[in-house]
């Protein structure tokens, strides 16, 4: 790209910007096609799992966390949060009995839960997931007792197979919203 001298400086960036609409115009239209799906990755015990992108507001490191005494084993804490108290989950622990192993890739998934937020503590993040109508339909159910109520579907997204996991579901769940042991 060249400039020619002749060229205001308004017109210079009102040329820039003509391209960076052309650009992003048709990013948009891949990103909101018909028939795709789009979802955060990310694991939890031994399970891959994939939750809906708009259901997860912010993915944080693992802060310092304050133990709240008279809760449920999975409930690690409270993290402070930009000035917000935020309750920390342990995904796995919570699922599956097994608790998660601190490490430099654990992450906490941030998610809506009434009129606050809840933290949801993962071994990894993997990032984002498409899933396109073709693998949907050919999507298996999900078989494991535990995660029934949470996950309908198990698709197979750059050779992981994911189990598409409902953040909503969980954080109606009952025995979730009931943390006091």
């Amino acid at each position: 790209m060249t400039v020619s001298a002749a060229q205001s400086p308004f017109e210079i960036l009102a040329r820039y910007e003509r391209l960076s609409l052309a650009h992003a115009s048709g990013t948009q239209e891949r990103f909101e096609a018909p028939g795709l799906w789009r979802g955060i990755g990310y694991r939890a015990g031994s399970y891959l799992f994939v939750s809906a992108i708009d259901e997860i507001n912010e993915l944080l490191a693992v802060p310092v966390l304050t133990p709240v005494p008279g809760t449920k084993p999975w409930l690690l804490g409270v993290a402070n949060v930009r000035g917000n108290l935020m309750p920390v989950v342990d995904m796995a622990r919570f699922l599956f009995s097994e608790r998660t192993q601190h490490s430099e890739r654990a992450r906490l998934l941030v998610v809506r839960q009434g009129s606050g937020s809840v933290a949801l503590l993962v071994d990894e993040v993997f990032g984002q997931r498409t899933v396109d109508a073709e693998q949907r339909r050919d999507a298996e159910r999900e078989e494991d007792p535990r995660l029934t109520r949470f996950v309908e579907d198990r698709v197979e997204v750059d050779g992981q197979r994911l189990a598409l996991f409902s953040m909503g579901r969980l954080v109606r769940a009952p025995d979730f919203r009931q943390a006091a042991a």
